[in-house]
């Protein structure tokens, strides 16, 4: 397969980057081994860069029977373990309490209540060691179908696992805690619904007697479209986190299927609620009636200059933080926000704009904040940006701001589909309180006179950064995956996978794993070097540890515990260990 790569004429060492300048396999793998990865992101900072020693980099996930799902493993190599899923995967896989989690459809058919024909949102649970199934929650779809609730698109979102205790978003539109041990511990600990109940009455009426030992134990439940009016585009879809006892939610607010009508403008995006108890603490609608389409990023929490910070992507492509505390009113108290889009940027129907929505995690590393904006994949490939944020400043901290020339001195409120419109006099001006460190979107890099339309731009993202070592990585929708400097994002190199990447970059024990539409995982060295994260192939840069095929399309983020590498493809759950020769 012919590689498209760019490497720049000239590049300069910066003490930041020199840990990664020529590393190689275990360099950076100095501290114990993770043990665990609870959420999406590993902590609540949401930057994927587990510790780990001696990981695979060579691997067959052996042969499939297509019709049954079924594995081979004959010609299998370095696969500890295989698990079906369903048939279509976008969840994050977490690894906690014993236990691997993953988020897919009911194709499966793991219980005999819903046979895999039942379409059905799913959380799985796996035995992190041996790859048992151990339990099920199943969340049937919504009546109203595809606006709220799309076919065969599962749980698409990561859980929350905290000792013997998991929440996570349904695609009902439902934040969930649930028992861990499901009801394999013979106890029924929902204080709130009586699922139990509930499952053997539904078993009966069937004339069926039911072993509960595979299914879950749901402790609470709180109904966002119920309780707070919410209506979701197509899913609902949230990776939670916490700070101490609050959980933090995106609600999935968005458009009906008409694609222009917001259904609920008064509903909150953004909401905080009691871990223990599931009751609202508070919420928050910032985005109103200039959400663009969905809302499907997830929340970050870090504690940044001594000031707890909530932060959360926006569907009106803001970015917005809060003191998670609240106002203590009900309200949310607003610390800064960030319009991550030009100003004369548009929004169009079906993704021909240039003004995108926030679908990827912000992530938190040394004290900044680093976000890109994207749309739905099915709105195809545009043009992105990619920005690194200062969080310490307080206030409308965008790059620039809006006015209009009958009141020049006066800020205009934002508008959904281009915020400044020149023909009706509009302009934009800096912001003397912009919180931009920098911008990552069109450059010329190796100084040619031309933009390179794949190399030298970022396209719409999905994905989230990942940064260690003073080097960050980012893919696209367009299939590039970008090596940045962190500090001033200047583009180190950039490799062509030559397949949409939905998924995010992991680094760990010296290398860089990323997945791809194609379903290939790319292995680089951890390096700013091109020459040395990459190597020669027949007169082709490629990845250094070249790339392996999963069988499937992998839209999820490889993840790491134990030093076992996890991986789902599509359709099944790998893990992934090096074994003796």
């Amino acid at each position: 397969m012919a590689i498209r790569f760019l490497l720049l004429a000239s590049l300069t060492l910066s003490p930041c980057l020199s840990p990664a300048w020529g590393a190689t396999a275990g360099d950076t793998a100095t501290a114990k081994p993770t043990s665990e990865w609870n959420q999406w992101g590993g902590s609540s900072t949401r930057n994927n860069t587990p510790e780990a020693t001696d990981l695979p980099t060579e691997w067959n996930v052996g042969e499939f029977d297509f019709r049954t799902g079924e594995w081979d493993p004959s010609t299998a190599k370095n696969i500890k373990w295989v698990a079906r899923l369903g048939s279509q995967t976008y969840g994050n896989c977490v690894v906690a309490d014993g236990k691997a989690f993953v988020g897919t459809n009911n194709s499966g058919g793991w219980l005999p209540r819903y046979p895999g024909d039942v379409d059905l949102g799913c959380l799985l649970a796996f035995d992190q060691e041996t790859g048992e199934f151990l339990w099920q929650h199943s969340s049937e779809k919504l009546k109203t179908g595809r606006v709220h609730d799309w076919p065969l698109q599962g749980i698409c979102c990561a859980p929350l696992v905290q000792g013997d205790r998991l929440w996570f978003v349904t695609s009902r539109g439902e934040v969930r805690c649930v028992d861990t041990e499901g009801f394999r511990d013979g106890e029924n600990d929902g204080a709130v619904t009586d699922e139990e109940s509930r499952i053997k009455a539904q078993a009966a009426s069937a004339g069926a007697e039911y072993d509960m030992k595979n299914e879950a134990d749901v402790l609470w439940v709180f109904d966002m479209m119920n309780e707070l009016g919410v209506s979701q585009h197509n899913m609902c879809s949230c990776s939670i986190t916490d700070c101490g006892d609050t959980l933090l939610v995106n609600t999935s607010n968005g458009l009906d299927e008409s694609h222009i009508n917001l259904p609920a403008p008064d509903a909150p995006s953004f909401i905080a609620l009691d871990k223990n108890d599931g009751r609202l603490l508070w919420t928050d609608k910032s985005p109103g009636e200039n959400i663009l389409h969905g809302q499907w990023s997830s929340p970050t929490y870090a504690v940044i200059d001594g000031q707890p910070q909530a932060i959360f992507g926006g569907g009106d492509g803001w970015v917005y933080s809060f003191d998670p505390a609240g106002d203590g009113q009900g309200g949310a108290k607003l610390l800064w926000k960030f319009d991550a889009n030009p100003k004369e940027s548009t929004w169009i129907l079906g993704g021909r704009g240039t003004r995108n929505n926030i679908i990827a995690t912000p992530v938190v590393h040394d004290g900044l904040v680093y976000v890109a904006v994207g749309q739905d994949p099915e709105h195809g490939e545009g043009v992105g940006h990619l920005w690194c944020i200062d969080p310490t400043k307080r206030g409308d901290v965008s790059p620039e701001l809006a006015f209009n020339s009958k009141s020049p001195n006066e800020t205009i409120p934002h508008k959904r589909i281009q915020a400044v419109v020149p023909e009706e006099g509009d302009f934009a001006r800096a912001n003397p309180n912009s919180a931009a460190l920098w911008h990552y979107s069109e450059t010329d890099w190796n100084d040619d006179g031309e933009i390179d339309t794949y190399l030298e731009t970022m396209h719409r993202s999905c994905g989230t950064v990942a940064i260690k070592d003073g080097v960050l990585y980012i893919a696209d929708f367009s299939g590039i995956f970008h090596c940045i400097d962190p500090k001033t994002g200047k583009q180190n190199w950039s490799y062509d996978m030559f397949a949409a990447a939905w998924g995010s970059p992991l680094i760990v024990d010296g290398k860089v794993y990323i997945g791809d539409e194609d379903g290939d995982v790319a292995i680089f060295r951890h390096s700013a070097d091109p020459k040395v994260a990459m190597k020669e192939d027949g007169g082709e840069m490629t990845p250094h540890f070249g790339e392996i095929n999963m069988s499937n399309s992998v839209y999820s983020t490889p993840i790491v515990v134990d030093n076992v590498l996890f991986i789902s493809n599509r359709t099944h759950l790998f893990a992934i260990e090096k074994k003796d020769e």
